[in-house]
């Protein structure tokens, strides 16, 4: 399958940002069948808010 560049609009800051053909062979290969919503920044951000959140709920005891 051939992949070209794609210009997708963040959900989140809607920002143009490129889903390059390598991106998209690299989400084929680990079997992700969606394009990705968030730009590379808005991405980065998300994952940090869950990390930090997630490092909260493990530390806390019941």
């Amino acid at each position: 399958m051939s992949f070209q560049d794609k210009a997708i609009q963040c959900s989140d800051c809607g920002t143009t940002f490129t889903f390059s053909a390598g991106e998209q062979e690299f989400f084929q290969s680990k079997g992700f069948t969606n394009e990705p919503k968030r730009c590379p920044s808005c991405r980065r951000a998300n994952k940090a808010q869950r990390s930090d959140s997630g490092n909260y709920n493990q530390s806390s005891k019941w």
